[in-house]
């Protein structure tokens, strides 16, 4: 378990500023599997089929609504999920964005796997 899971996500002030690259480099190592496309937190898993990615998707909502932070989710290809997380209140990266993306990687299941 990283540090970032073992924290709680804490509500942005629109006055809050984005992290600056070089912080959000840093905490990538805390979440492994994510990339930052865009400027967005974002990760596209592969399961085993479509009950196990909508299964997902409901135990990542059922956290984004006890962190109070939310990401965009989407079940493409049957068995794909894409997650972007993206704190819209300050027009970029925010803690909570890292970390819920550690607590999401603790819900993935073990046969779970990147897709390219």
């Amino acid at each position: 378990m990283t540090a970032l899971a073992n924290r709680q996500c804490v509500p942005c002030r629109g006055d809050t500023p984005p992290l600056r690259p070089e912080e959000a480099q840093a905490m990538m190592q805390q979440v492994p599997g994510w990339s930052t496309p865009e400027g967005k937190l974002t990760r596209d898993i592969k399961l085993k089929d479509f009950k196990e990615a909508l299964a997902l998707v409901n135990r990542i909502g059922d956290l984004a609504e006890q962190e109070g932070h939310h990401p965009d989710i989407a079940i493409h290809s049957w068995n794909h999920v894409r997650i972007e997380l993206y704190t819209h209140s300050i027009k970029g990266l925010s803690e909570n964005d890292f970390i819920l993306a550690a607590k999401i990687n603790q819900l993935l299941p073990p046969e779970s796997h990147e897709v390219p």
